[in-house]
């Protein structure tokens, strides 16, 4: 039995092929979170509205915060004057939407906190959850027993 001689080209082949395993698994796996930049999609007019990035918080909660705003007719500097909270008149853009928003015991849906719409001011409990693996973005906020969902796209 013969077999083709160890050689550092075929080594660094293997480390290559590994790496490239490992990367494609941590892609798929960040690209099934929450985590990333989404273009909002308003679930009546079907129009964008914003771009909003989620990142995990420095306690591993989820936040988002409106990157940019896509609405032609909305205002550049456009501020909450309906938000009832700490957020009340100020910008939207730049402003934190979704907080305290942490991974629930499924593994596939993203739960607790709140979001806010800025337009309304009015503030929902929040479960997010990925479709189509991590493509779309299931949004939906609960006001008491009522619900509403936006499907949001993933812009990265």
């Amino acid at each position: 039995m013969s077999h083709a001689p160890f050689t550092a080209l075929s080594a660094v082949r293997r480390l290559a092929g590994v790496s490239l395993l490992a990367l494609t698994s941590l892609a798929v796996q960040a690209q099934s979170t929450p985590a990333g930049l989404w273009k909002t999609i308003d679930d009546e007019t079907k129009a964008e509205k914003s771009l909003v990035r989620i990142v995990a918080g420095a306690d591993g909660a989820l936040v988002g915060k409106v990157e940019k705003i896509l609405d032609p007719q909305a205002k550049a500097d456009a501020r909450c004057d309906k938000c009832e909270d700490e957020r009340k008149d100020q910008p939207i853009l730049g402003m934190t939407i979704i907080r305290k928003t942490r991974a629930a015991a499924d593994g596939q849906t993203w739960e607790g906190g709140d979001i806010l719409d800025p337009n309304k001011g009015k503030v929902y409990r929040l479960r997010l959850k990925p479709l189509d693996g991590g493509a779309r973005l299931e949004v939906r906020g609960y006001l008491g027993p009522f619900y509403r969902n936006q499907i949001w796209q993933r812009v990265e």
